[in-house]
């Protein structure tokens, strides 16, 4: 927990990003029990979203489960995975929590130091924070605050389908993340580089 505190004062979220032509999708499974991790890391093309690269690391887990704390057993083999490609992508979008975080210091905030990869963290459930109802209308959304603190956005990606939870990761703002998690969506709530990587990282079979 300190090293989150320490950590986070080194998030950057402005834009600071280069020409997106490819976006990145990062997502995590684990077999026998926990015991190993299973990362998945898919490339997209930023235009048209279909699938350019992908890779899969099975390691050995090495942090055990704490709420809060999730990033210290993703994000190694997440990093094996990403070093395993051919290049990085401009943009990588991971399943999981950014700065909306209670430490503002989410695995897509921990990735992104890592890597000074932009980076934005799309959760399926809220980990923290408070919001205004969402409107039903795909592209709505709703600031995510704990106290005063705008920590990120609750976002309706499909009309009367549950919202996601966008926050930036680093090097790029609030605004930029949810403009880029629209662009990155087909007909389903995930955007579709998360979605390629959540099928690797569930499958049964390699």
């Amino acid at each position: 927990m300190q090293l989150q505190r320490e950590l986070r004062g080194h998030i950057r979220l402005e834009n600071r990003l280069p020409d997106i032509a490819t976006v990145g999708g990062a997502d995590v499974g684990f077999e026998d029990g926990g015991r190993v991790t299973r990362a998945a890391v898919v490339v997209c093309d930023a235009g048209d979203l279909t699938v350019l690269e992908q890779q899969i690391v099975r390691q050995p887990t090495r942090f055990p489960y704490v709420p809060g704390l999730l990033s210290f057993r993703e994000v190694p083999a997440i990093l094996d995975a990403l070093a395993g490609l051919s290049q990085p992508p401009d943009l990588l979008l991971c399943d999981g929590h950014g700065y909306a975080h209670p430490r503002r210091m989410g695995v897509a905030c921990h990735i992104g130091l890592a890597t000074d990869l932009p980076t934005i963290g799309v959760g399926k459930t809220r980990l923290i924070g408070e919001h205004a109802p969402v409107p039903a209308e795909r592209g709505s959304w709703s600031t995510l605050r704990d106290g005063d603190e705008a920590i990120g956005a609750v976002l309706r990606t499909r009309n009367r389908v549950a919202p996601v939870f966008v926050s930036p990761g680093h090097r790029l703002d609030m605004r930029t993340a949810i403009d880029r998690v629209m662009a990155c969506l087909h007909r389903y709530r995930l955007p579709e580089p998360i979605r390629a990587a959540d099928r690797l990282a569930s499958a049964t079979h390699f």
